[in-house]
């Protein structure tokens, strides 16, 4: 149960989508970590600087989408800025659609 419901939030969280960049929080790299206590989901992500504006718009939008899922009785968002960012965590295809030169 607990692989299908990060399945399920990963999916879920693909609706969130960053105001600057245009794309997914996913496909952007900004999940780092997502589990599952029971009915509690717990959400590890960032943004892409520190001061970054849209941090709250995000973490709202996270709680928001998540909260819709069958069986979730509880979310918790902790925003981190370690690992910084970068490109390089941004799906390539993403990237590539961006204009970000590749990153090796």
């Amino acid at each position: 149960m607990t692989e299908a419901l990060v399945a399920r939030v990963r999916d879920a969280l693909r609706v969130v989508i960053d105001p600057e960049l245009g794309q997914n929080i996913v496909d952007l790299g900004f999940v780092y970590d997502i589990t599952t206590d029971g009915g509690e989901v717990h959400i590890t992500m960032t943004a892409t600087t520190p001061g970054c504006p849209a941090t709250g718009f995000l973490k709202d939008g996270v709680q928001a989408a998540v909260a819709k899922i069958p069986g979730v009785v509880a979310v918790d968002v902790a925003m981190t800025f370690e690992p910084p960012w970068t490109p390089s965590l941004i799906e390539p295809a993403i990237r590539a659609s961006l204009g970000f030169a590749a990153v090796n």
